[in-house]
């Protein structure tokens, strides 16, 4: 049985294959002309059913010989082993699927093989049904809407069905091979399976400009001798911690790699071409065909993207490798991934960047590979951070200010914490508070504050000059971003902008201007500053919960209550700041992508860094608000004694503890990063996938064993079906970009941060690699150099980190009080008196009316004086209760503290990044080499052509000089 071709447009039906005819009429030179790139191929259609017909026998295009019109030598013909058809290859068992499109199926294959493919006709059918249907008849009639409604739904699907018969012939007339299976096994989906010929490949490779290895190899020297063998000797000792895969052995010779070119294909070694491109690649040149075929003869031009989002095709995906838990699995990488990288057992080893790469492609191995760069420097700064928490439960005891506290003796009466229900309180019963504090506030503080500021420096060299390395080894020093391709959503408003104006009368444009988005900057720009006011009103909201609750406990008759206030207070208001976080971190997440989708940006790549902008500014002030709050705003603005400051009528401003605000946003900071990384990051990750899981099995209505048995059956592709859709990189990239600020940007007052962040990383590293190989699809293996505007927000966040840090030593903890007092005020040089120092004297008898405490006898004695914690003149003095000269002078040290630590540490940082060069020099060496190696190649070429036709020229003088030529392949492109 055949077709007449591509003219005819004939769609593929089920069951069947369409081959290339092999010979393309003419390449046309100008490759910025998609139109007219290609001319329409011949194609016959090739039935499973037919009798006495192999696929396997079949000529496929430039499968066997020396094609001509590709000027492409080939070793092998289409004759290969047969692979398990349940594998991820056509039912002939030798083509391998390179994607896979899937749709929706309403009718069985019986009926729409015998139906016609013409829209009009299949219109004129629906219609005519509808109207046989509406002929009176001796059986009841139908709803009349009901029949409306199925007219309707015939409708669409033959629409959808219109689109993706000519979708599909297009991409037969670029050189596809398509096959389809609808409704074997899974129900209601159809498979459109396609894949790339050789000559396929070999063209687009050229077009995308993909650098592949060449025949020849050049030794890659390491450096000096004594760098050689430092080298050599670390590896040895680490060898252990190595995966036990070929990407991660020390190359000692690398191939020479250069843009494949069909003109040049005797450079490349192509005898075995199933090898030469690999999955990886050859989803990717399918990819973008994909990408730039439009079906046109629609009312608006659509392609993939389009396509999608209408529900014309359900999902697109290229397919994984093979099983990966399968007793009798072929070897494959994605098995050796799930086994040397997707395992928790190995979480000490480092993962295999190289195969990563190899399997997902660039962009999944960076962010992998920069997670495990961060995760690698997180160990040096964990260790500091335990070692200045030890120092603080060291000399705890030592303490001079918290010893003070905690001496009875001193019998210092402190004002309420609160009008009425509070009462006088002794400030030995700030004692644990105080010791806790001098854990976090201590001088090892300030020098772990500067030494995360140099270690956040380090890691961003470190990280630059991994990523060259990464880059010459992955043949990318060359690659340069093209401009993508515009997004189907710009298409459609551009489009629907010139049919306005051209209904108007006036001129056609072809792009979105600034004037056209302005409504939806607009709309930005107020959403963003709503949702951000929303964000304070969440935290002041926990404001107030802070002071109610507090004031409820102390008058509540439970003296284990009155007890332990202070403890319930700080952790329950924390735990609702984590999960209202928790909370709004989803609904921002959609607010930032409305958002985006509304402001329409042209290419992908925009569209992907605007949307992790407003993700990022939203999630960042949902996370740290609170903590900003409880580091410099509690405890500023609550006035004094007698004259508070009062909110929403007599909520009066909470304040902090004696010991200072450092320990509450101690205790915030740790509930916050320890809850969003335990909560939302690991057990989100881990138990939805499983949810989905079992409601999938419910709703199957199989148990596990049954549901075994029928995974065992299905083929690569409809495995694949049933995986989660890659959802792209950036909610793990946000989720760590999060954590990074925790670690650096509030240090100070929480040194054990870094370790909690090393112990996250480590698990989380092999989450995403078991939730990349296990529970997704396979993603598209984009190709990408660095790491983005990740590295942006990265390097932001380090910067701020200082001033931030500077800010909270300052002003939040008491390291600059007890240093003013200790070389001005103290008569002995030492910390004796300070706390004394710190506190202010209040007369009870200028309460205002009704906020003096109800029981004023509730320390069994009547008061007359109480302290409060503030510099400030005492009653008895000619300015009472005014802001003090002690007051002014702390004030100053702490902004000169500020400027100093800041433009120091910056000054040391700046220093490290100049000192640290970018680009490693034997990268830069063998970078050098390889530009010269190729020239070296292209040269050696020249000069054996000139010899060839000196040699031809030689044996035969007689012939007139334009004969030579013809010996010489040409290529008729």
């Amino acid at each position: 049985m055949e077709a007449q071709g591509a003219s005819s447009g004939r769609a593929v039906q089920p069951g069947e294959t369409y081959l290339t005819d092999g010979r393309q009429e003419e390449q046309l030179g100008e490759l910025g002309e998609e139109a007219d790139m290609w001319q329409n191929e011949k194609y016959r259609s090739v039935p499973e059913e037919d009798e006495g017909l192999d696929l396997g026998d079949c000529k496929i295009a430039g499968d066997i010989g020396y094609d001509e019109d590709d000027s492409i030598l080939l070793r092998q013909t289409s004759k290969g082993p047969q692979h398990s058809k349940l594998g991820p290859y056509f039912q002939d068992g030798q083509r391998r699927i390179d994607y896979v499109l899937t749709y929706h199926v309403e009718k069985s294959a019986r009926s729409r093989r015998s139906s016609s493919n013409s829209f009009v006709k299949s219109l004129r059918d629906s219609l005519s049904r509808s109207f046989r249907r509406s002929r009176p008849e001796p059986r009841p009639q139908e709803d009349p809407e009901i029949a409306a409604q199925q007219q309707k739904l015939d409708y669409h699907e033959d629409d959808m069905r219109f689109r993706r018969d000519e979708f599909e012939q297009k991409l037969m007339d670029m050189g596809l091979e398509l096959e389809k299976d609808e409704g074997n096994k899974i129900p209601g989906v159809g498979f459109l399976k396609i894949h790339a010929p050789w000559s396929v490949l070999c063209r687009e490779a050229e077009f995308m400009k993909l650098k592949m290895p060449t025949i020849k190899k050049y030794d890659v020297s390491p450096g000096s001798n004594v760098v050689e063998k430092i080298n050599l000797f670390v590896h040895k000792m680490t060898a252990p911690l190595y995966p036990k895969v070929m990407e991660n052995r020390v190359q000692t010779e690398k191939h020479l790699s250069y843009p494949f070119s069909r003109e040049k294909q005797h450079l490349f070694d192509l005898s075995d071409r199933d090898s030469f491109f690999n999955s990886k690649i050859r989803s990717s040149i399918v990819f973008e065909i994909l990408k730039r075929t439009k079906c046109t003869k629609t009312k608006y031009a659509m392609g993939i993207s389009s396509l999608l989002a209408n529900g014309v095709y359900t999902s697109a995906y290229p397919l994984h490798d093979g099983d990966i838990d399968a007793v009798h699995a072929e070897p494959n990488d994605r098995k050796l991934l799930y086994e040397e990288w997707a395992s928790y057992s190995i979480f000490y080893k480092y993962q295999p960047i190289g195969l990563i790469r190899k399997y997902f492609g660039e962009k999944v191995g960076l962010y992998f590979a920069w997670l495990g760069v961060y995760t690698q420097m997180l160990i040096p700064a964990a260790i500091v951070g335990v070692i200045v928490f030890l120092y603080g439960c060291a000399t705890v005891d030592d303490n001079i200010p918290s010893m003070e506290i905690c001496d009875e003796r001193n019998n210092i009466t402190m004002c309420p914490l609160c009008d009425r229900a509070c009462s006088y309180w002794k400030l030995v019963t700030a004692c644990g508070t105080a010791r806790a504090s001098h854990l976090f506030d201590n001088t090892a503080t300030v020098f772990f504050s500067i030494f995360m500021a140099l270690w956040a420096t380090m890691f961003m060299e470190h990280w630059k000059r991994r990523q060259m390395r990464l880059n010459y080894i992955w043949d990318l020093t060359g690659f340069e971003e093209e401009e993508n391709h515009p997004r189907a959503e710009y298409e459609f408003h551009v489009m629907q902008r010139n049919l306005k104006r051209e209904a108007s009368s006036k001129p056609g444009k072809h792009k979105l201007t600034c004037t056209d988005r302005m409504p939806a900057y607009m709309t930005i720009l107020i959403l963003m500053c709503f949702m951000i006011c929303v964000t304070f009103v969440i935290v002041f909201g926990v404001v107030l919960y802070r002071i109610s609750i507090k004031t409820a406990l102390h008058m509540s008759s439970a003296s284990a209550f009155r007890s332990n206030v202070r403890a319930t207070v700080k952790t329950t208001a924390a735990v609702i700041n984590l999960i209202i976080i928790i909370i709004m971190d989803e609904i921002y997440g959609y607010v930032a992508r409305w958002l985006t989708v509304k402001e329409v940006p042209k290419t992908d790549k925009s569209f992907e860094e605007r949307l992790i902008f407003k993700t990022f500014v939203l999630k960042f002030a949902n996370a740290f608000t609170p903590i900003v709050y409880l580091a410099f705003f509690r405890g500023r603005l609550i006035g004094r004694p007698g004259k508070y400051v009062y909110v929403v009528g007599s909520y009066r401003m909470e304040e902090c503890a004696h010991a200072g605000c450092l320990m509450e946003l101690c205790i915030q900071l740790c509930i916050t990063m320890l809850g969003k990384q335990l909560i939302q990051n690991n057990l989100f990750e881990i138990g939805i996938p499983k949810l989905k899981k079992l409601i999938r099995r419910h709703k199957s209505k199989m148990d596990s064993k049954q549901e075994e048995e029928f995974h065992k059956t299905l083929a690569r592709h409809e495995k694949d079906h049933f995986l989660n859709p890659y959802v792209g990189l950036n909610p793990e990239y946000m989720e760590m970009i999060i954590q990074f600020g925790m670690v650096t940007l509030f240090v100070a007052s929480f040194p054990l941060a870094p370790l909690f962040a090393l112990l996250n990383n480590i698990i989380e590293i092999r989450l995403d690699a078991k939730k990349f190989v296990t529970e997704f699809r396979r993603p598209i293996a984009a190709r990408a150099k660095d790491i983005g505007i990740w590295y942006n927000l990265l390097r932001g966040l380090s910067k701020t980190a200082v001033i931030v840090n500077a800010f909270v030593i300052s002003f939040t903890s008491d390291f600059i009080p007890r240093l003013v007092y200790q070389y001005v005020y103290s008569p002995d040089g030492t910390l004796h008196g300070f706390v004394n120092h710190t506190l202010s004297y209040f007369n009870v008898t200028d309460f205002q009316p009704n906020t003096h405490p109800i029981d004023p006898m509730f320390l069994g004695y009547e008061v007359q004086i109480c302290r409060y914690k503030d510099y400030r003149d005492p009653p008895w003095s000619d300015t009472p209760y005014e802001l003090s000269r002690e007051f002014w002078n702390i004030l100053a040290a702490r902004l000169a503290f500020v400027i100093v630590f800041q433009n120091v540490v910056m000054l040391m940082s700046d220093f490290v990044d100049w000192l640290i060069p970018d680009i490693p020099k034997d990268i830069s060496v063998q970078i050098h080499k390889e530009k010269n190696l190729i020239v070296e190649l292209f040269m050696k070429e020249e000069q054996d052509k000139r010899l060839l036709r000196n040699r031809q020229s030689n044996q035969s003088p007689y012939r007139p000089r334009s004969r030579p030529a013809s010996h010489v392949q040409t290529n008729n492109h």
